[in-house]
């Protein structure tokens, strides 16, 4: 594995048709967004037509975050070895499927495991995607690439509650998957126009290591979802939480094998993990992630449920906070290529977010948009400046063979984060509504957006936001430390002076 910033990551094949890749990529990246920000606004309405609540409402965002997760390193390693066209066009047809019966179930399981199918696919379309695109941009190009990732991202959170809600509100939320639908295929046409791209060498595939990744991290993230709902010393909680860290050891063990025989290539080298510099950005990705993910799925059923709003005029106020995703990915990438530390954006970007869901803890029944303003903005703020150069950042540092497995590193952690904190926020809203009522069954409901108890529900959403602030606090802090720079030892031997030829152009992405 490179360990320092490539100064030409050309695609090890194919890269033809640079226009139509980065247009269905991007078409991807606002689509999958739209489905989970989008979702979240339509739970109150599907709970209420399937008869659901708790845990098995929340699984209809859950169950995509962790499938999603789960596949990502999978699916970006693959697309390496296989081909990352013919990765992204199964997955675009996989989340085409999920959605399709996402649209069509009756039953509040059937659509879990829908979603859940939809979230494998979206895992192939994610990881595929930017590491297409990685093997098709070069320098500067990659960066400006990479900052419209972000700002399609951050169209798609912005306006998937709205456009959820008005669907919802119109024509109920199964138009909204239909829409969905619509797009999925569009995309799955799209890739069977696009070049193809793999890496120069196909060795064997890593079955064990995939079995072992898969397994491990979807029983990690299913015990931590099942310990809010059956309990933290439950059986159902705790034997997935005992094999999960025995498998996720196997796995290491099972890459160190192969990289130290060459028998075949890991889906993992764990040698991103001991690059400080690689790693501060996943870092920073999953404080990216885990200081939006809980207001962006949670406000909107706590605005329908305490004031009574309508799927549409909560999805209406989520712009507050992600339309400065929409709009500021372009600046971090301009301030970047200005030669701007990227890493002090990134910090700044974390503190950002910290304060906001701090300032959110004015949360109070009968709160009108202009005073949500100042949170939303701060917390939209922090997250645009910083999740456009992210993956260009990071990508930067490995070799051209190898950007699939990177990219699907940095989706896990995106989608992994996704899962855990949306677990962890609907189990800490959950547990703090039931020690004020004294009734799981009735917290469950309340929670659910069915209105009732708001003065409950206002306090357990306090004690859930100083917890993301506090995390992110803590993550701003290892982050800083893991990207600082590096003072190289001196030589033990007289070595000819750097020639200026060697210094970075100032357009190199760069990790400072």
């Amino acid at each position: 594995m490179a360990t320092e910033p490539q100064a030409s990551a050309v695609p090890a094949s194919g890269g033809r048709r640079p226009a139509l890749t980065l247009t269905v990529v991007l078409l991807g990246m606002l689509t999958l967004p739209m489905a989970m920000s989008g979702t979240t606004v339509a739970l109150p309405r599907i709970g209420a037509d399937l008869g659901a609540s708790g845990a098995a409402l929340q699984w209809v965002v859950v169950g995509y975050f962790l499938a999603a997760s789960s596949f990502m390193l999978v699916a970006g390693s693959l697309g390496d070895l296989y081909g990352r066209r013919r990765i992204l066009t199964f997955g675009a047809a996989l989340y085409t499927a999920g959605t399709l019966a996402s649209a069509l179930v009756q039953h509040i399981l059937l659509l879990d495991a829908a979603r859940a199918l939809s979230g494998i696919g979206a895992a192939g379309v994610m990881a595929s995607g930017g590491s297409l695109l990685a093997a098709t941009f070069t320098g500067p190009a990659r960066t400006r690439v990479f900052a419209s990732l972000g700002t399609t991202a951050g169209l798609g959170l912005a306006f998937g509650p709205t456009f959820s809600g008005w669907l919802v509100d119109a024509l109920g939320w199964r138009a909204t998957f239909l829409s969905y639908v619509a797009v999925g295929t569009v995309i799955l046409i799209g890739t069977r126009l696009m070049s193809e791209s793999r890496a120069e060498e196909r060795p064997r595939v890593d079955k064990a290591g995939a079995a072992t990744f898969i397994t491990g991290l979807a029983l990690a993230l299913f015990a931590i979802t099942q310990g809010s709902k059956s309990g933290w010393t439950s059986p159902a909680t705790l034997l997935p939480a005992a094999l999960a860290p025995a498998l996720l050891l196997t796995f290491v063990r099972v890459e160190q094998r192969l990289t130290r025989t060459g028998t075949g290539r890991p889906i993992l080298d764990l040698g991103l993990a001991r690059n400080p510099a690689f790693l501060g950005w996943a870092v920073g990705s999953f404080g990216l992630v885990a200081g939006s993910t809980g207001a962006l799925t949670f406000l909107p059923t706590y605005l329908q449920g305490v004031n009574g709003s309508t799927a549409r005029a909560a999805g209406l106020t989520l712009l507050l906070m992600t339309a400065p995703v929409l709009a500021l990915p372009p600046l971090g990438a301009r301030l970047v290529n200005r030669g701007v530390p990227a890493r002090h954006l990134l910090v700044l970007s974390l503190l950002l977010l910290a304060a906001g869901n701090a300032w959110l803890t004015t949360l109070h029944p009968g709160i009108t948009a202009a005073a949500l303003s100042g949170p939303l903005l701060t917390i939209g703020t922090g997250q645009g400046l910083s999740i456009g150069i992210i993956d260009a950042q990071a990508m930067s540092m490995v070799s051209p063979s190898e950007v699939g497995m990177a990219s699907g590193f940095l989706n896990t952690v995106r989608g992994g984060t996704g899962a855990i904190m949306l677990t962890i926020f609907g189990a800490l809203l959950l547990a703090s509504v039931e020690s004020r009522t004294g009734s799981a069954r009735l917290a469950a409901r309340i929670t659910a957006g069915t209105g009732g108890h708001a003065p409950e529900f206002t306090a357990a959403w306090h004690v859930t936001l100083w917890t993301v602030t506090t995390l992110l606090t803590a993550l701003t802090a290892l982050t800083y430390a893991l990207l600082a720079p590096r003072t190289n030892r001196p030589p033990t031997s007289a070595a000819p002076p750097a020639q200026p030829a060697e210094r970075p152009k100032p357009q190199q992405p760069t990790t400072h």
